[in-house]
């Protein structure tokens, strides 16, 4: 008998004892580590064991490990999908999306990616989360995410199981290393799969529905940025990289600038664009109050740390991690309200940017955070906040090349229109509809999720039941 023991960070110890034999069998691929025999893992194991016999290899499933070749980002081309682009159950492609060349699309194609294929990230903090590529987009895939082609399972199904209590905690397991972890390949192979007869179709409906009103919000919200850029006659306006331009020496001395971006025309023309709108142009820091709250720390609590990788760049869907406060980083300082608005100043994330929508979390002081204090509804500056008219001027107060970030200041001199009213109005119904929508997505696939435990803790007819009474 072997006997593996391991702290989980109090004093509790929690420990396993094991067969000899559990050691040297070949799909564990002899892991004797305390992390790979946790109480929790061979749970979850036994559990899935004891409803099915079948594991993930069964079922002609394969997992292709992308290669990885030499290769340079253009403006246009392929979609080149990282590791960074996959969370789990979505793929945020507007968080700074690459494309490569035909050329280089060529010399990768094995690493294509086809429609309903599943997206496993393989390594680093986030190795593990999963997702199904559902795009109309050709892309191809970096080496760090494993492609899935599902076999003879319904790939929703997968998909929905990967991302329940069992799933994760299966493909956890099966990790290895501990700087940069890994997720080992021939591991999620034989992970025990469940066989349902009926269950599957069911949770694809309720995911093809999931992805319907996603696509609604996302509707819904270009329909409320349409009305802001249509009221300030912005509609058409496309930005314009000039080569050669003129500025006074006053203006750099003004500025304390010299770098040729910082002058470029097109943001004069975002700002004249919007402060020629009304006679009385008027600015972030005069229409919302900066929070700058801070709290002081308890090292036994737990929190829901909201960074600036915890923001979906495509939905605005917040993420957070739940973190206890002795792990916090330093820069966690911010309280966060229901109702604020919280704007990323570091440059990779510049579209991290959203309206909070519940109490309880702190936030990364790399957020500029504010709250309505004026004329200006926060849906409408939301609306501006992520319209191409601030992405795009967001860039020309960067300083710094490795890690380019904007100061509070930058965001708080931003010109705002003071829109009517009853435009406000509608403005700030197309958000909320949005975000209503995207919420009831996003249970849909909580439900989905809900509905798999169930059917493993107690039987399929009572997860479909349920399921369709909540759905």
């Amino acid at each position: 008998m072997l006997k593996e023991a391991a702290l989980d960070g109090h004093t509790n110890i929690h420990y396993s004892i094991v067969n000899y034999q559990s050691v040297i069998d070949s799909s564990h691929s002899m892991r004797f580590d305390a992390e790979f025999f946790h109480p929790d893992h061979l749970k979850i194991q036994h559990q899935l064991e004891a409803i099915s016999s079948h594991r993930l290899i069964d079922f002609q499933v394969e997992i292709k490990h992308p290669k990885e070749i030499q290769r340079n980002y253009i403006d246009d081309g392929f979609l080149f999908l990282r590791a960074q682009n996959v969370r789990p159950l979505s793929i945020d492609l507007t968080s700074n999306p690459v494309y490569i060349s035909e050329e280089d699309a060529e010399r990768l194609q094995e690493n294509t990616i086809h429609h309903k294929d599943i997206l496993i990230t393989r390594s680093g903090a986030n190795a593990g989360q999963c997702t199904i590529y559902l795009e109309n987009k050709r892309a191809i895939s970096s080496s760090h995410t494993f492609i899935v082609k599902s076999g003879k399972l319904n790939p929703f199904f997968l998909a929905i199981f990967l991302n329940t209590t069992y799933g994760k905690t299966s493909i956890e397991r099966g990790k290895y290393g501990s700087a940069q972890p890994e997720v080992a390949p021939y591991f999620l192979f034989q992970i025990p799969m469940p066989v349902w007869s009926n269950l599957p179709s069911v949770i694809e409906k309720t995911y093809l529905q999931s992805k319907k009103l996603t696509e609604l919000s996302k509707t819904r919200y270009i329909e409320a940025q349409t009305l802001l850029l249509t009221e300030l006659g912005l509609t058409d306006w496309q930005p314009k990289q000039q080569l050669t331009f003129v500025k006074n020496l006053s203006d750099t001395e003004r500025a304390e600038r010299i770098d040729a971006d910082y002058f470029q025309p097109k943001y004069d023309e975002i700002e004249k664009g919007i402060e020629n709108y009304s006679d009385r142009p008027t600015q972030i820091r005069d229409e919302f109050k900066q929070n700058k709250s801070t709290f002081e720390v308890d090292p036994e609590k737990l929190y829901r740390y909201v960074e600036i990788g915890s923001v979906n760049v495509s939905t605005g869907e917040i993420v957070a991690e739940k973190v206890l406060g002795k792990d916090l980083p330093a820069n966690a300082k911010r309280v966060l309200k229901k109702g604020d608005i919280i704007v990323s100043k570091v440059r990779t994330y510049r579209g991290a940017i959203t309206i909070v929508q519940e109490e309880g979390y702190v936030a990364s002081g790399a957020f500029c955070v504010l709250r309505e204090n004026g004329e200006i509804n926060k849906e409408t500056l939301l609306a501006c906040l992520r319209s191409k008219l601030f992405l795009t001027w967001s860039l020309k107060p960067n300083t710094g090349t490795s890690y380019p970030t904007l100061d509070d200041d930058d965001i708080l001199d931003f010109p705002i229109p003071i829109l009517p009213k009853e435009k406000q109005t509608e403005i700030e119904q197309k958000v909320n509809e949005s975000f209503n929508l995207r919420n009831r997505a996003k249970d849909l696939l909580e439900h989905a999720k809900r509905a798999v435990e169930i059917a493993i803790e107690q039987d399929e007819q009572v997860a479909i039941d349920w399921l369709e009474s909540v759905s």
